[in-house]
């Protein structure tokens, strides 16, 4: 037999440490090693928590660990009370008042187990549909190919063949999980793992199923008619219920949900339910205003532009915007006006601008005074 490491050790703390450090290092030990948390390594686990549990179960007791204290390990080879699976009578962690449950709470959140033979609701799917403005702003119907799995028809997702049924798991016994027993200074501690031989299900399929070879489900393409409603944006999210991944044991399909992307717009750029462009006017059209032909997502419309529109002027196009998605009309477009300088003139066009700069009588106009006049103030010194 090899020789017992010393108890500090097992627990990781330094000798003379209080009992709160010996209890959280106990907990944190457990933590790490129960062998729920070490199925690859069952046997191996198993062990560490009877070393821990017997190392615990002497420096929580202060006369046994005042002992140990004194003779190590030799102050109980006679009695023989320290070993493992001893401490019959043990209660909780230095008479704290916890104790089994409270370990079970830590491991599986004081909700106990959850089982895996009985039914769960199929994954949800994504699909990332891109739309062109117009879709995005009126709506549209469109298919959509999505791969899923399905309970497979010819054995109805049992995945037995037809005739015959899954039968109940001789090694669990229809439960699912395996129990095992480990004695601990907490009393009889319940170890439980999945069934390796059904895999949680409970159930084992003897006779397989041809169509989807005793798993039950198949992978399929599906055609799926999705409604792209009027006033989607960019980001918006549709929800397809029951199109996403079949169920098992009984539970309902997942879930579908198409993500919008909107392809951008060579004229016209969208804030919420509004349209933004810009159209280009000449000096003249600005100057002495018009009636001009705007293209807006309806159609195009005629926009008077008032005499001495300036450069940049924003003129609303009520109604001509965005659909609202739950009704209530749609949104505005706003038409940013551009008045373009012109860059090449004949000798006559010149001409005519001198004489309308002599009549205009000063060159400059009040908001240009306006604007020299603080220039001047900024660079003015006190």
């Amino acid at each position: 037999m090899s020789e017992k490491r010393d108890y500090y050790e097992v627990l990781g703390v330094q000798k003379g440490a209080s009992e709160a450090e010996i209890k959280k290092a106990y907990r944190k030990m457990v933590m790490k090693y129960h062998p729920d948390r070490n199925r690859d390594n069952l046997k191996e686990a198993e062990e560490k928590m009877k070393e821990i549990n017997e190392a615990y179960g002497v420096l929580s007791d202060e006369q046994k660990k005042a002992q140990y204290d004194q003779f190590g390990h030799a102050a109980f080879e006679a009695g023989g009370g320290a070993g493992a699976g001893g401490f019959g009578g043990f209660g909780g962690f230095g008479g704290g008042g916890e104790g089994f449950g409270d370990i079970f709470d830590m491991f599986f959140g004081g909700g106990g187990r959850s089982r895996r033979n009985g039914p769960e609701r199929g994954a949800d799917l994504r699909y990332d549909l891109d739309v062109s403005f117009e879709e995005a702003a009126f709506g549209k119907e469109t298919e959509l190919t999505i791969p899923r799995t399905e309970n497979c028809e010819t054995c109805h997702g049992t995945g037995a063949a037809p005739g015959t049924s899954p039968e109940e798991c001789p090694e669990c016994h229809g439960q699912g999980q395996v129990q095992s027993y480990v004695n601990t200074p907490l009393g009889r501690m319940v170890n439980s793992r999945t069934c390796g031989r059904c895999s949680g299900t409970g159930k084992i399929v003897r006779t397989p199923c041809k169509e989807c070879s005793g798993k039950g489900q198949r992978r399929v393409s599906r055609r799926i008619k999705v409604n792209i409603p009027a006033g989607v944006d960019n980001g918006s999210r549709i929800r397809i219920a029951g199109a996403g991944q079949a169920g098992v044991r009984g539970g309902g399909n997942g879930d579908l949900y198409v993500y919008i992307g909107v392809r951008p717009h060579d004229i016209f750029k969208r804030e919420g339910y509004d349209i933004l462009c810009e159209v280009p006017i000449s000096f003249a059209q600005a100057a002495l205003g018009d009636t001009i032909e705007v293209p807006t997502l309806h159609g195009k419309v005629e926009m008077q532009v008032p005499a001495g529109t300036q450069s940049g002027r924003i003129l609303r196009l009520k109604g001509k915007g965005v659909p609202r998605l739950r009704g209530g009309g749609n949104g505005d477009q706003h038409v940013q006006v551009k008045v373009l300088t012109p860059q090449k003139l004949s000798d006559r066009q010149k001409e005519l601008l001198k004489e309308f700069a002599e009549l205009s009588g000063d060159k400059v106009n009040p908001e240009q005074i306006s604007f020299l006049k603080k220039m001047k103030n900024l660079f003015t010194n006190d």
